[in-house]
């Protein structure tokens, strides 16, 4: 594994928000998390609870797309399914909180083992749209700080 600027810095993000997010949530409330802005929008919880999800799918992705066929076709899920279905407007923020710093210490892990041969593996979004592992790594962090910055914060 040699050094790859982008993967350390997606990794330093990361590390970033492991230690920012729980603190930012442990200045709100319950009612601040709880709170859905419109009937049908997610709370904080539960966009948190979709950030707990997609590191779930990504975090098998990262691991499939090193020893699978390539390309690696990528399985979609049903976000809004697996929000409701996991219930995360139910359970306690810290439950929640807890499983996204697991999940993204994993990742993290996950993504310094990674050969830099590896990252320009291909993985086939849908339509036969090709993209690099490395793109999808980046593309993880991406979501995952859209989220934070015109969601949670």
């Amino acid at each position: 594994m040699g050094e790859n600027i982008q993967i350390q810095n997606v990794m330093d993000q990361l590390n970033k928000w492991l230690i920012k997010l729980p603190q930012e949530f442990n200045l709100m409330s319950e009612a601040e998390v709880s709170e859905r802005p419109q009937p049908h929008k997610w709370s904080r919880k539960e966009i948190l609870g979709h950030l707990c999800d997609s590191a779930i799918n990504n975090l098998e992705r990262f691991i499939k797309i090193q020893y699978e066929e390539q390309p690696y076709i990528l399985q979609k899920y049903n976000q809004e399914k697996w929000v409701d279905l996991q219930d995360y407007q139910n359970a306690s923020i810290e439950e929640i909180v807890l499983l996204w710093s697991s999940l993204n210490k994993r990742i993290v892990k996950v993504i310094a083992t990674i050969p830099n041969d590896k990252l320009s593996y291909l993985c086939d979004l849908g339509n036969h749209q090709l993209m690099t592992f490395e793109w999808l790594i980046q593309d993880y962090l991406e979501h995952m700080e859209h989220h934070i910055h015109h969601q949670i914060l």
